[in-house]
């Protein structure tokens, strides 16, 4: 007798086994069909039913996006099936200003809207420095929410009506205060928290799994993610990493060449541009340092 087959969607996972949510509501404990294990949290699959609490996973839709960082080793998926992206900064320790860039192109390459959370802004000291390193991105239209995790008030206001009705992917570097920040979201979750270690200027990885929770009271889905401390964009083509900095759109329009690579060719719109100030010398410095690091992992 065939077993039964149904829809279900992937709402935490384990490297070889994951854990669906059913339509029903039940959750089950899957393994792949087959050694790939390619699901990843946010993917709706069908689960052919096995006793009454297991399941294998037979098969997954087509994904609306996935949201992965890779280099030329291996590939770490964040989550699929996303609307937007919080990428949580803090005042202390002092956030990566090439992780925040990159994590921005890979979720503009992949049509999903970024937020930037700086997280923190009860540490006076640094807070004024942490915001001049967000005005580029500020003056790109990217939304900056400003908030202290530890006051759950202003966490519900600021930011619980952009979750609603959405699936949002938290994102950021250990010890920015995604924990804390989640726990003031949803409270049911109580993920660990753990203070970061000042005299390191870091913090140690307190999210070690990505799992979906459903908000209270909301139609919205957070998605927690542990930290990460490298971001490579491998995986995306030449027209990606390009899609990842939307401020070269308007400019790339005077180009001479079709072709353009916006690196030294005469006659282009983004460097001209770039000469006059028009877009920040770091950005387009990270736009070639990607471009560097795709012409390696081809060589």
């Amino acid at each position: 007798m065939m077993s039964q087959t149904v829809r279900g969607r992937v709402v935490s996972a384990h490297g070889s086994h994951f854990y669906v949510e059913l339509e029903s509501g039940q959750i089950r404990h899957c393994f792949p069909k087959g050694r790939r294990n390619e699901a990843a949290v946010g993917d709706w699959v069908s689960v052919q039913l096995q006793g009454d609490q297991e399941g294998q996973l037979v098969a997954i839709e087509p994904r609306r996006n996935l949201l992965y960082r890779s280099d030329e080793w291996r590939t770490k998926q964040f989550a699929a099936n996303v609307d937007q992206v919080l990428l949580v900064v803090a005042v202390k320790p002092t956030f990566a200003d090439d992780l925040l860039g990159r994590a921005l192109a890979g979720a503009w390459a992949a049509d999903v809207e970024p937020v930037i959370v700086l997280n923190k802004i009860d540490i006076h000291d640094g807070l004024d420095q942490a915001r001049e390193r967000l005005k580029p991105y500020k003056d790109l239209g990217v939304t900056i929410l400003e908030v202290s995790a530890l006051d759950s008030s202003t966490v519900e206001q600021q930011i619980r009506p952009l979750l609603t009705h959405k699936t949002t992917l938290l994102l950021g570097q250990s010890a920015m205060g995604k924990s804390t920040l989640l726990n003031a979201l949803i409270p049911a979750a109580q993920a660990n928290t753990q203070e970061h270690s000042v005299a390191l200027d870091a913090g140690k990885h307190t999210t070690t799994t990505t799992k979906l929770y459903h908000l209270p009271e909301s139609s919205g889905d957070l998605i927690d993610s542990p930290g990460v401390q490298a971001f490579g964009l491998a995986h995306l083509s030449l027209e990606d990493i390009e899609r990842g900095f939307p401020e070269f759109a308007r400019h790339k329009e005077h180009c001479r060449f079709y072709n353009c690579t916006h690196r030294r060719e005469p006659n282009c719109g983004v460097l001209d541009a770039l000469a006059r100030g028009e877009i920040d010398p770091r950005r387009h410095a990270l736009y070639e340092r990607l471009l560097e690091e795709k012409a390696s992992a081809k060589t």
